[in-house]
């Protein structure tokens, strides 16, 4: 986990955490996952891959390595389709899946605009995947209030 360890968070913010470590351990496959404000900021991620490897070779290691990248990702995906579905009338967007040779990235909505992203190996099994996300969705969506999302940030600030 990347955001700091539960001394001294709320039990709403160690039940998220856990929901979380709990998807990386469920789900083969995955690279990094990340939960995201409405406004972008990092509030909740988890590199199960960078604790066994190291960065590819002359990728610079970001901040917190993947998880900062799988951010911005999620972020600016979830503007696009947002906009997207905006002009074509499409009401909200519920999932977005990008699959690439070389791997995939799910982006679910939470609630209020928050974003669960996951970066996954190009072999996973992408209905797991996305079964797994929305059981997180669900189970985190009523939880993820504007004071739980403040904690979040202060907690990921506080470790940098």
């Amino acid at each position: 986990m990347t955001a700091t360890g539960t001394f001294g968070l709320s039990r709403e913010a160690r039940n998220l955490q856990w929901l979380l470590g709990n998807l990386v351990e469920e789900v083969p496959g995955l690279r990094s996952v990340a939960v995201v404000s409405s406004d972008g900021l990092l509030l909740l991620s988890s590199d199960p891959a960078a604790q066994a490897a190291t960065p590819a070779e002359g990728r610079p290691k970001g901040p917190r390595g993947s998880s900062a990248d799988l951010a911005t990702i999620v972020s600016g995906i979830g503007s696009l389709t947002i906009g997207a579905a905006r002009l074509m009338d499409g009401g909200g967007v519920k999932q977005t899946m990008v699959a690439m040779e070389e791997g995939s990235v799910f982006v679910m909505s939470i609630s209020d605009g928050s974003l669960l992203g996951v970066h996954a190996d190009p072999d996973c099994d992408m209905s797991v995947v996305a079964y797994h996300m929305a059981l997180f969705v669900g189970r985190a969506g009523h939880v993820l209030t504007p004071e739980l999302r403040s904690e979040l940030r202060k907690s990921l600030e506080s470790t940098q």
